[in-house]
């Protein structure tokens, strides 16, 4: 099982990326995406369930939207809005559930740089 993460960049405060995690070789209740910034604890971002429920931080609410594609095992995170705080390393998780858990896989994460 891998986790593939794309999109990241370098935009200016109040552009827009996409993030693309590709989930190839298994099935996970749950994949979301986390930030790890400098300085900073690694912090939910958002996050989506087989069903399509879905979880977002507080500072993303609004201006993030996660979704999933079961065709391509696909997650994408659409982030409009950006603001400098966003900067970080964002990587995604496939997990059975909400919780962090030792049965977790993680991708290698993509930079996303917000210039002020």
């Amino acid at each position: 099982v891998q986790l593939q993460a794309s999109g990241g960049g370098l935009v200016q405060a109040g552009g827009s990326l996409r993030l693309t995690c590709v989930v190839s070789g298994g099935m996970f209740n749950v994949v979301d995406w986390y930030r790890q910034a400098p300085g900073r604890q690694r912090e939910s971002v958002a996050g989506i369930d087989r069903r399509r429920n879905t979880r977002y931080g507080e500072d993303v609410k609004g201006r993030f939207t996660i979704s999933r594609d079961y065709n391509k095992n696909t997650v994408y995170l659409q982030m409009t809005n950006l603001t400098p705080d966003d900067t970080g390393a964002y990587l995604c998780r496939a997990s059975p559930g909400w919780e962090l858990s030792e049965l977790d896989l993680w991708g290698q994460g993509t930079q996303v740089t917000v210039s002020s």
